[in-house]
């Protein structure tokens, strides 16, 4: 029995295709879900995973399967149809998961033979066991997996072509954010892998860089940041020279023991939810635990440049509370916090959100043609009427940031400052180049790739509040 499982690219951001350029391969993650499943299937199945970001794939050139798993985030929704309607017309039953499949099960449903909503490990085996004897069910409901019997990840099964590897050690959130689907799929409680199960898999990473895809790998109780130190502590003891960039929230930086413990097991960079520059704009995406303790950001990141680990901070733009002149506020914003690289992403309601729910209530989801538009939600694009900037003010607001602090003279000024104080100022440079140089493309997507079929009359009246 043959499985392929499937990881579908987006055609609006191929630019993070790693075969057009060697830049991208640092832009582009392994997709650790096929990896888990990977790891979970019997012998008896031949499991392959292909990852579309690393390139095109000729389906046609490859043995026909028995089956082919598909995940897919929301913006990946539109090719993944593509590819299921491919195998399902020669007679392949195709399973569809991941966070989008769960969100919408019901489209998925028209598309994909059956649908795992949920955290699919807990029944992989089911599917498998069920396609084998040609009876495959419509719907298979995962719910959220036990972490302490997940199998070590397959990455024997894609061991070129990317510049980072990938680990899990912990799912769920309890922060709940407006914009964010992470609650909604993998539940707000914080659940931990074994310690000694993390450790094991990072040894078989080939990778020195690994990205740990936690969405927030230290948690915001005392419990859960005693369990970080415990998994760093594990980490320096079995000496494993590795390097690695997390995802965690800003109070990191309030525990010197946490910050020196992460530093020494090889955390380089940190990822932090910033989201916006103002109180009134945090509370209303619900990121109210920025504000806690009256907070000093600037303070806050210096704490993380002391122990030589980077700083990428992530800013939301187009939020209700967001007027002309955001884009250079937030660039200004970042510079005066200190970030080392800059991430900034349009409002963008995603299916099981609450802002989904809020958005749609209003009539304020502006691009709707789907499946096919689904691609537009990259985050990369604007999918909303938001309430005090036009469609064409908003790009031109994102531009206007990204100019600012991607601009060589500022990427020199913080290559400078890195060398200078040595930190890591090799990452920070390529993450900047990269960074300008896909802003670049991606301005001109704005300008040639929206979907102007969405409106009849203009898209300047449709993204607008009016």
């Amino acid at each position: 029995m043959r499985v392929y499982l499937i990881n579908p690219s987006n055609p609006l951001v191929s630019l993070v295709n790693v075969k057009d350029s060697r830049w991208n391969r640092y832009r582009v993650w392994k997709p650790l879900g096929l990896m888990v499943l990977a790891g979970l299937t019997p012998p008896e199945w031949d499991v392959r995973i292909f990852d579309e970001n690393l390139g095109k794939t000729e389906y046609d050139d490859l043995p026909r399967p028995d089956l082919v798993g598909l995940t897919a985030f929301t913006s990946q929704a539109s090719r993944a149809y593509e590819i299921a309607a491919r195998f399902r017309s020669l007679g392949v039953p195709v399973v569809m998961g991941g966070i989008h499949a769960t969100m919408r099960p019901n489209e998925a449903g028209q598309y994909a033979d059956a649908v795992v909503t949920g955290e699919a490990e807990g029944v992989w085996r089911s599917v498998l066991d069920d396609s084998s004897r040609g009876q495959l069910r419509p719907l298979y409901q995962g719910g959220h997996a036990d972490m302490a019997h997940l199998p070590l990840a397959r990455h024997d099964l894609l061991s070129k072509g990317y510049a980072f590897g990938s680990v899990q050690t912990t799912r769920g959130c309890p922060l709940d954010c407006t914009f964010c689907s992470v609650s909604s799929f993998n539940g707000k409680r914080y659940r931990h892998r074994p310690i000694e199960h993390v450790v094991d898999e990072l040894r078989e990473i080939r990778e020195k860089w690994i990205l740990v895809v936690d969405d927030d790998l230290i948690g915001t109780s005392r419990i859960h940041i005693e369990r970080a130190k415990d998994l760093f502590r594990a980490i320096i003891r079995a000496q494993l020279n590795k390097k690695w960039i997390c995802q965690v929230t800003i109070n990191m930086a309030d525990d010197p023991e946490l910050l020196d413990l992460a530093a020494h097991a090889g955390c380089c960079g940190v990822f932090i939810g910033f989201e916006s520059c103002t109180a009134k704009g945090l509370a209303e995406v619900g990121k109210k635990f920025n504000l806690l303790n009256n907070r000093d950001f600037r303070t806050s990141v210096q704490e993380f440049h002391k122990r030589r680990i980077l700083v990428v901070g992530s800013f939301i733009m187009g939020l209700d509370t967001d007027e002309p002149g955001i884009g250079l506020r937030i660039a200004e914003t970042a510079e005066q916090y200190g970030i080392d690289i800059l991430n900034v992403l349009f409002l963008t309601p995603l299916p099981g959100t609450r802002l989904w729910d809020a958005m749609e209530s209003q009539g304020r989801i502006a691009t709707t043609r789907f499946p096919d538009e689904w691609k537009y939600y990259t985050l990369g694009f604007p999918t909303a009427r938001y309430k005090n900037l036009s469609r064409q003010e908003i790009i031109d607001e994102m531009n206007a940031c990204e100019e600012r602090f991607y601009s060589l003279r500022h990427i020199v000024r913080r290559a400078l400052r890195g060398l200078l104080r040595w930190r890591r100022p090799v990452l920070s440079l390529v993450s900047n180049l990269s960074y300008r140089k896909n802003s670049h493309l991606t301005h001109g997507l704005h300008k040639s790739m929206m979907p102007k079929a969405t409106c009849p009359e203009s898209l300047e009246s449709l993204y607008s509040s009016g």
